[in-house]
């Protein structure tokens, strides 16, 4: 793939590109975001509800309304980003997400942390789904494949931070401390944003907000079976991770007794063989393409989804019989995660934001409905935790063996509307070398 020497603005006045070292700098900073909201503030979670005298069911709450606020919002900034650019829609959204991120940390009842905590998933949605869509901006789908492996990877690495920082701060300091450390993040990303990141989205259209072009847009793109195969498998496996995120501190710290520290360790530890599966996916996809690579990391999934699932069921339950199958997941997940989110957005290139949003508000309306059932089933049990995992697991194998190879290739895009743009873009513009 060609690199670009420049990259045309909205003005038409060239700017000087980012590089693709820049790129997945970026990316991991934007993906991160998810991993620092989510699994930061986890460890601290039980002492959270008991200062705030909350119930599980409230606890549970403070991630799934993040989560659904998170899904929600990204329908409308993905049309805005490709409206007016991916790098407004960024900043300001960052702003948001650091004032709400403060919101959080100083809220004195439950009820206002549910409420700063949906507003934070709602500034999210900008960070998330924007980097979706910049993947698109800048890599045909295979080149975008490996780019999102790369950035996910980055997304890794921060979430062997957070497991350890949020376990280490909450037990030394408060949870109170651990939230801080998110406003924290959300204030370094929006520098690193105002003064490093170049526009790449080449095809702004002034249209995008029309309801009648939005409208089509979301027609064309849910009419793809295309989208829906890579749809399908990154819902599952999004849902399976959820379903470990929104459980484990209570299935660990409650059910099996570990300290926050060994928590904190737990999500050191699994966070490092997702970054293995990354860097696999990576290799894989380059010697095997993407079909392949996806069919191979289906038994992976299966198999550690089956283990999990079924050794409770024989009165098998302890700390390493969720633990070893929980490695081997992630392994999988840093397969599956990477094509799934680039495959459901490569076939758009001129709709990328609106296709990154209807992924990922389908993704979280899945988490939400996985979080808001775990909070009733959770039973004093390791069992709807880990059955809960294996039915996902399930559909991630259903989705790679045969929603993929009937509907999931990524060579010919569909045709569909051209909409009108503000600049005429050199055919290789934002493209950079993954």
């Amino acid at each position: 793939m060609s690199q670009t020497n420049q990259v045309t603005t909205t003005s038409g006045t060239p700017s000087a590109p980012m590089t693709p070292q820049l790129v997945v700098v970026l990316l991991s900073l934007l993906l991160g975001i998810q991993p620092i909201t989510t699994d930061l503030y986890l460890p601290a979670l039980p002492s959270l509800t008991q200062d705030l005298s909350g119930s599980m069911m409230q606890a549970q709450l403070t991630l799934t309304a993040l989560s659904l606020a998170f899904g929600i919002s990204q329908l409308f900034w993905g049309p805005l980003s490709d409206r007016f650019g991916r790098r407004p829609i960024l900043v300001w959204g960052m702003v948001f997400f650091t004032l709400s991120s403060i919101g959080s940390t100083i809220a004195p009842t439950f009820e206002l942390l549910i409420v700063w905590r949906a507003v934070q998933g709602a500034a999210m949605g900008a960070a998330v789904s924007t980097a979706r869509a910049i993947v698109r901006d800048l890599y045909a789908p295979i080149e975008g494949a490996r780019a999102m492996s790369k950035g996910l990877t980055g997304l890794g690495v921060i979430a062997c931070l957070s497991g350890p920082v949020g376990a280490a701060t909450s037990y030394f300091y408060g949870w109170r401390t651990a939230m801080g450390c998110i406003v924290v993040y959300g204030l370094i990303i929006t520098i690193v944003l105002a003064k490093h990141f170049v526009e790449t989205n080449p095809y702004k259209n002034p249209r995008a907000l029309s309801l009648s072009v939005l409208t089509g847009n979301w027609v064309f793109i849910a009419k793809t079976p295309t989208f829906w195969a890579y749809t399908a498998l990154s819902i599952a496996a999004y849902s399976a991770l959820f379903t470990f995120l929104a459980g484990s501190s209570f299935v660990f710290l409650e059910i099996l007794k570990i300290s926050k520290l060994e928590l904190g360790a737990t999500m050191l530890a699994i966070s490092i063989a997702y970054i293995g599966g990354t860097f696999l996916c990576r290799r894989l996809i380059v010697r095997w393409g993407i079909q392949r690579t996806l069919r191979m990391g289906g038994f992976i999934t299966l198999g550690a989804g089956t283990a999990m699932g079924a050794l409770p069921l024989v009165g098998v339950v302890g700390y390493w019989s969720i633990m070893v199958p929980l490695l081997v997941l992630l392994v999988g997940h840093g397969i599956h995660q990477p094509c799934g989110q680039s495959g459901a957005v490569s076939p758009f290139p001129r709709m990328a934001g609106a296709a990154a949003a209807l992924n990922g508000f389908l993704m979280m309306v899945s988490a939400f409905a996985v979080g808001t059932w775990l909070g009733d089933a959770m039973d004093g049990t390791v069992q709807p935790m880990t059955s809960g995992i294996w039915f996902w697991t399930v559909c991630i194998a259903a989705s790679v063996w045969f929603l993929v190879p009937k509907w999931g290739d990524l060579g010919t895009p569909p045709k569909g509307p051209t909409p009108p743009t503000r600049v005429t873009p050199n055919s290789s513009a934002g493209v950079v070398k993954p």
